[in-house]
């Protein structure tokens, strides 16, 4: 019997720095997550008025830099109004839970190699654990927590629905967002973010694991309750979903944590699939790219490119029907994400064989899913019936009230179609004014 040899993350540079070490790297990274609102907030309005050919904030600070510091000082002064029918003391602590972990998580994430700081080694990254991955799943299971309980202790019927509705999005799409990092604990042999990083100093997982990749990128949208995914909050139905009730401080603490979260998911799919803080091809060919200081620029260019998809994603698709969004989670990703599974478990067992070319074998499978599930789906848009064959066009010379899906009278010129009132017997007429 052969036994293969297990390689176990090597966790020894962690768990020894300094007392002042550790709250200076904690202080760094609280920060740097307390800086991200800002800037994205000031860049998604300007992403997002030029895109749709508007200005932008533009009175506040040169350009309108100053825009998001000025919002944030008017929500942290405004009066926090607290309804009356609220459960106090949880409707006080969901904003707590909301944020809260949205922070936490950024614990375990790898922003570059070791460095020395002051004088001292230590790796840029607050700690790791064998089960670094886990951990993040984790924590931002416990975000939820917040939103509910906003929904529920708010005393309102929509914020309610909107807090339902979140629960079962996170219930489904962490689903498929656990299987699609199966796939790469399989490959890495780690479930450690610093040793998944360092299985891809040569080859990026976004290339061989391509499927688990786009699996991973519409779950985050959707765990980030961003569009096309807000449900939670859709204001079309919900008015403004689990937050309607809150104001003030309480609110901007709802919207800190939406934009931390979304920083979180970014940095957790650089680390996982895109090389983590490894320097792009053809930077990674200079010598001193993956080393110092200037690992951590390339990480954070990766994370806003996840950012500024965000932004795109938003301006550019309407948000979709609440089935169509669980149909998608549950019938297309989950039962994608199991079959893929299987064939990466297939082709890492050939690994552990000795047999070579098994990586061209699963870059060459994974494009061939992601083309054969892309070809499905614009095979049936194509097939949908058109609009016009549900509603046929009335006569010619006549006009339809109800085209557009609500009535509207009839314009000078315009002829009025004959309806067929429906008759109405005597004995149900005396029935009702009986009654």
């Amino acid at each position: 019997m052969t036994t293969l040899a297990v390689d176990y993350p090597n966790l020894s540079s962690f768990g020894h720095d300094p007392l002042w070490l550790i709250i200076v790297k904690s202080l760094g990274v609280f920060v740097f997550l307390l800086m991200t609102p800002l800037v994205a907030v000031y860049a998604e309005r300007k992403v997002v008025a030029w895109m749709q050919m508007r200005v932008g904030p533009n009175r506040v600070g040169p350009w309108g830099l100053l825009q998001s510091v000025a919002d944030g000082i008017k929500m942290a002064l405004k009066e926090g109004l607290v309804p009356s029918g609220v459960d106090k003391p949880i409707y006080l602590l969901a904003p707590i839970l909301a944020a809260v972990p949205a922070f936490m998580a950024f614990a375990v994430i790898p922003l570059g190699p070791e460095v020395s700081i002051f004088g001292t080694r230590t790796p840029l990254q607050l700690t790791d654990l064998p089960v670094g991955v886990l951990y993040v799943l984790a924590i931002t299971s416990i975000g939820v927590y917040g939103i509910v309980l906003a929904g529920w202790a708010s005393g309102s019927t929509y914020p309610l629905l909107g807090g339902l509705r979140s629960t079962a999005q996170v219930i489904s799409y962490e689903i498929a967002m656990g299987l699609s990092f199966a796939a790469v604990f399989l490959l890495s042999r780690t479930m450690s973010t610093s040793g998944i990083v360092e299985a891809q100093d040569r080859v990026w997982y976004v290339f061989l694991l391509l499927p688990s990749f786009l699996i991973y990128v519409t779950s985050m949208v959707g765990e980030t309750n961003r569009a096309p995914f807000d449900l939670p909050e859709a204001e079309g139905e919900l008015v403004g979903g689990f937050h309607t009730e809150y104001s003030s401080l309480k609110f901007a603490m709802f919207m800190l944590a939406e934009y931390v979260n979304m920083a979180t998911v970014s940095a957790l799919a650089t680390t996982m699939f895109l090389g983590g803080w490894h320097a792009p091809w053809p930077l990674s060919i200079w010598d001193g790219a993956n080393s110092g200081w200037w690992p951590m620029l390339w990480f954070t260019v990766k994370v806003w490119t996840f950012m500024f998809g965000f932004v795109w994603l938003r301006s550019t698709l309407p948000r979709m029907r609440y089935d169509q969004f669980m149909n998608m989670g549950w019938k297309v990703l989950i039962p994608i994400s199991l079959v893929w599974i299987m064939a990466v478990a297939t082709f890492r067992a050939l690994r552990n064989e000795g047999y070579d070319g098994w990586a061209w074998a699963l870059l060459i499978v994974g494009t061939v899913v992601v083309v054969a599930v892309l070809g499905l789906v614009w095979r049936r848009l194509r097939t949908e019936p058109a609009r016009d064959q549900l509603h046929p066009a009335p006569p010619e010379g006549s006009f339809d009230p109800m085209a557009g899906g609500f009535p509207v009278p009839p314009m000078p010129g315009q002829i009025m179609p004959a309806f067929q009132r429906t008759p109405v017997s005597v004995a149900t007429t005396q029935e009702g004014s009986d009654a």
